[in-house]
């Protein structure tokens, strides 16, 4: 009797609380500018979680909070079909991050990663990957020496398990502060990638995306490129596979739209889909996110601190 894979998904990384000022015009230094203000739930791995959830996928989600905003977190997740396993960090707040949007729905962003920066081997427990088939990590999780930990002992346990991994670099500043060579190094063990353009530049030296694709996916297999409004490129085992188009959308913040797209990916590729389908699932998920703000589905935030 054929026994069905597993199927559910474990994203492993950051819970933030974004703080979105949507503005018109640049800011001006040295006095105001008008802005509309939105604080929501946000964080790379916890919106990659929250949409998978969305598009039908069994989600649990890992990560370290503090006890500030730690149980609205955890609620916001719950809401969103997410089933947090959030470790609580007594002595530190939970990561914050000021999110810059433009007037074209880019992002700049100012971040302080509070008790998120602590996530370590030892909030890890084997029984995580129990009805697993898939874990996603997030790439901030691989930005500091207690989330390399984690990462390797995470990658080592899915591998005993014949789970399926895949990393999302995640970000191009903290990608450039740790270098190539050791984030390739410490994504070793990964099935699949997800970076975006800049990221895959950063990691290859290439810049045109469809290259820079080929190579990363001489070291992980199968590398899924994201090029926002140009849709992703697909390559596996060192060359371009397919070239999947962008699902037309009215911008208005791009925040999550990464996280979405992984998460579109995932879903469709838990479900049975093969790469470039699961690519074109994760254009449709990227641009649901880009047409709304805050990096998750569902209500945008709160006009008022949580942590009040």
């Amino acid at each position: 009797m054929n026994v069905p894979a597993p199927a559910g998904l474990l994203v492993v990384g950051d819970v933030v609380t974004d703080v979105l000022a949507l503005h018109g015009q640049p800011p001006r230094p040295g006095t105001d500018t008008a802005a509309d203000i939105v604080v929501a739930p946000g964080g790379s791995a916890a919106n990659t979680a929250a949409w998978a959830a969305e598009l039908g996928a069994d989600v649990r989600l890992l990560a370290r909070v503090g006890a500030d905003t730690g149980g609205w977190h955890a609620a916001r997740l719950r809401a969103a079909g997410v089933r947090p396993h959030l470790r609580t960090d007594p002595g530190r707040p939970g990561a914050v991050i000021i999110v810059l949007v433009d007037a074209s729905g880019e992002r700049t962003m100012l971040t302080s990663r509070g008790a998120g920066a602590l996530l370590g081997p030892d909030d890890w427990d084997d029984a995580l990957l129990e009805g697993v088939g898939w874990l996603h990590l997030s790439g901030y999780t691989l930005f500091t020496a207690p989330g390399r930990a984690l990462a390797r002992l995470a990658l080592e346990r899915a591998a005993d398990r014949g789970v399926r991994v895949s990393v999302d670099p995640a970000s191009t500043g903290f990608l450039a502060e740790l270098g190539a060579e050791r984030f390739l190094e410490a994504a070793g063990g990964a099935a699949v990638l997800f970076p975006n353009r800049d990221e895959a530049a950063l990691l290859t030296g290439c810049q045109d995306a469809g290259t820079a694709a080929a190579r990363l996916s001489g070291h992980f297999g199968l590398v899924v490129c994201k090029l926002g409004a140009r849709g992703a490129v697909v390559a596996r085992e060192g060359r371009l596979v397919a070239r999947v188009p962008a699902v037309t959308a009215r911008a208005v913040d791009s925040t999550g739209a990464g996280d979405a797209f992984a998460a579109g990916f995932l879903a469709a590729a838990l479900a049975g889909r093969g790469a470039e389908a699961a690519a074109a699932a994760g254009c449709r998920a990227g641009a649901l996110a880009v047409a709304r703000v805050g990096g998750r589905p569902g209500p945008p935030g709160s006009p008022a601190d949580p942590a009040r």
